[in-house]
């Protein structure tokens, strides 16, 4: 079995007598990008403090590759770079230099390196500006470079689209699932865009009042036959198919024109010959699908988000 990227076992913040962070338990795997959610107040922002040595645990343990974030604080550092919201450079410096005065406070960084990190996030044509001239944009992937630096195996990004206009956040976008996949970076992303971070990430955790209430795979094609699916389909007529499923015992609705229909997977090919043998015209059957959005909400049971 691989071991994870970095594994946090049964963390805990209290600030007084007031516990912040409730026992959280999970596991960033090598190579993956890990979206991290939860509503205002929930203990984001306190886990990423801790996880990066910002913050003390007051119980439980982070490792980084292995390494103890508290009892080998320095070992365990060397494998994180992160960058908070909009990373700040010296405007009157080129993006090259800007880099060249970060490299030259970590031993061992060579030119050789400098070029690769700037080659990996395509920024060749413009890293001899002024980074004062840089989009905001730009100066986001200047400064996911600075923070690859170091070849660290886990990247933590806070808010990485923030004030970008759409083709920005798509470009960032493609960056870290570069990093994951062609540099087997883990990378941890908090976000307050769903459609990024479903579009962006692997897994997301969700964390609400300083607990961990789900991790789920944001990507999952498969579909058991146990699972149940929301089905939409266009039949004539309409009450009397509302009628014979909920007779049937069908968790059925009418939305608009169309129905709505709770149901496991391998009873949609009953259902439908229910209807046909009833006379009702079935015109269209389509799955609707789940948003990340629908998922979170879900599980938060509230609608303000971090």
């Amino acid at each position: 079995m691989v071991a994870p990227a970095m594994k946090l076992t049964d963390v805990k913040k209290k600030i007084g007598k007031k516990e912040i962070i409730k026992g959280l338990t999970f596991e960033i795997k090598k190579g993956e990008v890990f979206g991290f959610l939860g509503p205002n107040g929930a203990g984001k922002t306190t886990t990423i403090r801790m996880m990066v040595g910002l913050m003390s645990l007051s119980s439980g343990e982070i490792l980084i590759q292995g390494k103890s974030i508290q009892s080998n604080f320095k070992e365990a550092i060397r494998e994180v770079g992160g960058i908070v919201e909009n990373p700040e450079m010296y405007p009157f410096m080129t993006g090259w230099q800007n880099l060249k005065h970060f490299a030259n406070m970590i031993p061992g960084i060579k030119d050789e390196r400098i070029k690769e990190v700037i080659q990996l996030v395509g920024l060749e044509k413009a890293i001899n500006e002024k980074a004062g001239r840089y989009s905001l944009g730009m100066r986001q992937r200047l400064g996911i470079a600075q923070a690859l630096l170091h070849k660290p195996s886990i990247l933590i990004l806070d808010e990485p689209t923030n004030g970008l206009d759409p083709a920005g956040i798509r470009e960032i976008r493609q960056y870290i699932r570069a990093l994951a996949e062609k540099e087997n970076v883990s990378v941890i992303v908090s976000s307050h865009l769903l459609s990024e971070i479903e579009l962006m990430c692997d897994r997301i955790g969700v964390i609400k009042n300083g607990e961990l209430i789900a991790i789920q795979e944001v990507k999952d094609e498969s579909q058991p036959s146990e699972q149940l699916s929301q089905i939409k389909l266009t039949v004539e007529p309409l009450e009397a198919a509302v009628t014979l499923l909920s007779e049937k015992g069908y968790s059925a609705q009418t939305q608009n024109e169309s129905l709505l229909v709770e149901i496991k997977r391998d009873m949609i090919p009953t259902m439908l010959k229910d209807l046909l043998e009833n006379e009702i015209l079935v015109y269209e059957v389509q799955t609707v699908k789940t948003t990340l959005e629908d998922k979170f909400f879900d599980l938060i049971g509230e609608n303000v988000i971090e």
